[in-house]
């Protein structure tokens, strides 16, 4: 069996499965101190990594070529960014879209004229292109073409761009596709696993999202500064701060949670770890002030959060109404040892799943010194192992009892066999399809996990009726078919959080719950689902600038302190009625 490395010991028990690893609850996660941007920012400035840029040929419109160098104590990178005119026909967050506003890519050492000149005739391509395996990272994105007008228009007046802009839509691009581990011929996976800069999941990924950010910054600048050279300033520095980069994603991302259970299970135990160890501590006055801020700030992030969606729109709503609860309780309640556990319990009690989790995230966030050393822990080498030898009766017994949920479900009834999952011919990504009505079904992709242990435990008992002392291997040697979800549930059995609790094929199922799921631990904020299957968050608003990053001396611990960023107060004019996103 795979052996998996725990984090340290919980001095309260982790909370069971069954609820952590259900799905609605997973989709109302919040982005934490231990998300994939948050841990890169704190390693970034531990280690004093050090950005400049190193080239930046832009024109009038900014179309051009820039580069900058990233120097970590261990190595040196290079982000590499190509800016073009996007006719508004090519402008498509689609995946099948062919053009962007900006493709770029994260380089492993120095970059000479021969890998420019092929990076500039293959990034830009993206998945057309025949990519270079020092890339880390390939990526695209487009314009949020209201927004960037506003801003270049306002600097080069001599105004600062009013922050309601950015309180509507937080940022000036967004990705449509953040490429690593080998994808389309880049840099493998095990190219980074030795690598000290990258070691943590998606850290070179983040990095190329952070990058983007500081370039988009410069650019709009640099176009208010040609265009004006005379009126033209700087974007003021509580702006550039609350500017993020926003990324438009769809069922793409939802395949990874299942079919990398392992890792999920080290995001999830370390969470929950996280917030084992907050538990255990005994709070004093100046935590308790701290966490009543800490809320009050998350309550005035959600209630400026514009969400386009109903539903979504009701849910920070929600949250947003229940939080002055949490206040007055915190405010009421006498300080006692086991406070943050009788909040806790309150909470799960009183509040709505997101007001839960939310406050789950802020008790994590008390604890920097407790939590932050979980970050090194997301990581596991991955691996399904079977175990051939294991007498079948016994792994019927841990069917029955680790996934009690699959066996629960009755998939003679409709409702339980609505959706099917399957691969689109014209850019290989997943998507869903209602069984019997749409076709594609004959292509199915494996992605329920209950069905699957549902059917093998059926063949498995049949076969024990007539085989009692029958072995693993007895039986995959009669349905070889099985092999792959028998090693599954081999592995799966020892480790409580690698399986989402749900069915995968039920019509009330809500794809939106995995993508959010993901997103969470990504560090993605301003939650904006645009249909039931794809969905705009914004990525490290709020985050230190490149210049702060660079700047001695530094207070680390409000370095940090980034988390539900705020509009800032008394820069730019009023936003015009209607003024938003544009398509």
């Amino acid at each position: 069996m795979t052996e998996f490395a725990y984090p340290t010991a919980a001095p309260v028990p982790l909370r069971p499965a069954e609820e952590v690893m259900d799905l609605e609850r997973l989709g109302s996660l919040p982005a934490s101190r231990l998300s994939f941007v948050r841990s890169l920012v704190r390693q970034m400035a531990r280690q004093r990594w050090q950005i400049s840029r190193a080239r930046f040929d832009l024109d009038a419109q900014g179309h051009g070529i820039a580069i900058y160098r990233l120097q970590t104590p261990q190595g040196r990178y290079h982000g590499v960014i190509f800016s073009q005119h996007l006719e508004p026909e090519q402008r498509s967050d689609r995946v099948i879209a062919q053009a962007w506003d900006v493709t770029f890519g994260v380089v492993e050492g120095d970059v000479d004229d021969a890998l420019l000149e092929q990076m500039a005739a293959n990034v830009p391509l993206q998945e057309a292109g025949r990519q270079h395996p020092r890339l880390l990272v390939l990526s695209r994105a487009n314009r949020s073409l209201r927004n960037f007008a506003h801003f270049v228009e306002a600097l080069s007046a001599g105004e600062q761009p009013d922050p309601a802009w950015l309180t509507r839509v937080g940022y000036l691009y967004r990705t449509t596709a953040v490429y690593g581990n080998g994808k389309f011929g880049i840099a493998d996976f095990v190219r980074l696993q030795d690598n000290p800069d990258f070691q943590r999941p998606f850290s070179a990924q983040m990095l190329a999202v952070y990058l983007l950010r500081h370039f988009s910054i410069e650019q709009v600048e640099h176009i208010a500064r040609r265009r004006a050279p005379e009126t033209a300033v700087p974007m003021a520095t509580e702006l550039r701060r609350y500017l993020g980069i926003g990324n438009s994603t769809g069922l793409g991302m939802a395949p990874f949670l299942i079919n990398h259970p392992q890792l999920i299970q080290q995001w999830v135990t370390c969470r929950e770890t996280a917030l084992s160890l907050a538990l255990a501590q005994t709070p004093d006055e100046d935590s308790r002030r701290r966490l009543i801020a800490l809320t009050r700030r998350a309550m005035r992030h959600l209630s400026q959060t514009v969400a386009e969606d109903a539903d979504q729109g009701a849910r920070n709503a929600a949250v947003v109404v229940a939080l002055p609860e949490v206040i007055a309780w915190l405010e009421e309640v006498p300080l006692e040892p086991d406070l943050w556990q009788q909040l806790v319990a309150w909470s799960a009690r009183t509040l709505p799943l997101e007001a839960q989790e939310l406050v789950n995230t802020l008790l994590i966030e008390l604890y920097p010194e407790r939590v932050d050393p979980l970050e090194d822990r997301m990581g596991t080498e991955e691996g399904l192992e079977l175990t051939p030898d294991m007498p079948l009766v016994r792994l019927k017994q841990l069917i029955e009892t680790h996934y009690d949920w699959a066996l629960a479900e009755d998939f003679e009834r409709p409702e339980a066999c609505h959706w099917f999952w399957y691969r689109s011919a014209e850019k290989e990504e997943p998507r869903l399809g209602v069984r019997g009505e749409e076709p594609g079904s004959e292509k199915e992709l494996p992605l329920a996990i209950a069905p699957r242990v549902h059917h093998t435990h059926g063949v498995l008992s049949e076969f024990l009726e007539a085989n009692p002392r029958a072995l693993v291997v007895e039986f995959l040697i009669a349905h070889p078919r099985h092999k792959d979800i028998v090693r599954r549930i081999q592995t799966m059995v020892e480790t409580p959080y690698g399986e989402i609790r749900a069915n995968l094929w039920h019509r009330d199922m809500k794809p939106m719950h995995l993508l959010r799921t993901k997103l969470a631990f990504f560090g993605a904020s301003r939650f904006d689902p645009k249909s039931d299957r794809w969905v705009r968050i914004t990525l490290f608003q709020g985050a230190p600038l490149v210049e702060e990053l660079n700047a001695e001396p530094r207070d680390l611990a409000d370095f940090d302190d980034w988390s539900f960023p705020l509009e800032p107060e008394g820069i730019g004019q009023a936003q015009p009625q209607g003024a938003g996103e544009a398509s």
